[in-house]
């Protein structure tokens, strides 16, 4: 991994840096993750945006293919942190990124960690060990999550026993990516995904 291959937005010497990994099925310029960083850098935030192995390969090829392995994901985030992180770094992303860096936080150290649609279990099934991590983690986490997220609606999640480190912030009617209907809430995603920027910002201050 070199620097080359980031994303960074937002000034060099932003008091608030956050590294954010992409979900298991975009990149890392997604629509989603363009707009949430283009609210964030509004707020004088610091956003650094990088890809995994098999996403990498993805671009270049053109090609879908399924998420490197839990340990090469982890050596990834190792990287990643080692060429731009500190201990005044926030790091996290959306859906599977977010969750991977919830796994290395205590290892790397950060300042915190945020996640975006946290994938408490697959669609329709258990947690079984996706949540064993975060009833002892020691580093702050702060979790934006939809309250009808497929993932971890507010019922499944409020049922788990979590780390007191870990403060989860709902969005209503929203889903696994934040978005919610708008018959039904009035709001469209872009003003959750800039109320979530918003979270964000006073969360890291």
């Amino acid at each position: 991994m070199l620097k080359k291959d980031l994303i960074i937005k937002g000034p060099k010497n932003a008091k608030i840096k956050i590294i954010l990994a992409h979900g298991a099925g975009a990149m890392m310029d997604s629509d989603w993750m363009n707009e949430l960083t283009t609210y964030l850098v509004k707020q004088d935030i610091q956003v650094i945006r990088f890809e995994f192995p098999y996403m990498n390969e993805r671009r270049v090829s053109g090609k879908k293919r399924p998420p490197n392995t839990k340990k090469v994901l982890l050596e990834t985030w190792r990287e990643v942190f080692a060429l731009v992180g500190d201990k005044n770094t926030y790091i996290g992303g959306k859906s599977m990124g977010g969750r991977m860096a919830t796994l290395i936080a205590d290892e790397l150290k950060p300042k915190g960690v945020i996640c975006l649609g946290f994938p408490f279990h697959a669609p329709g099934k258990d947690p079984k060990d996706r949540i064993d991590h975060l009833k002892e983690i020691k580093t702050k986490v702060l979790i934006l999550q939809g309250t009808r997220d497929s993932m971890g609606t507010r019922e499944d999640v409020e049922g788990y026993t979590l780390s007191k480190k870990i403060k989860v912030e709902w969005f209503e009617d929203g889903d696994h990516g934040l978005k919610p209907r708008v018959r039904t809430t009035g709001c469209t995603l872009s003003e959750y995904l800039l109320l979530a920027s918003e979270k964000i910002n006073k969360y890291c201050k």
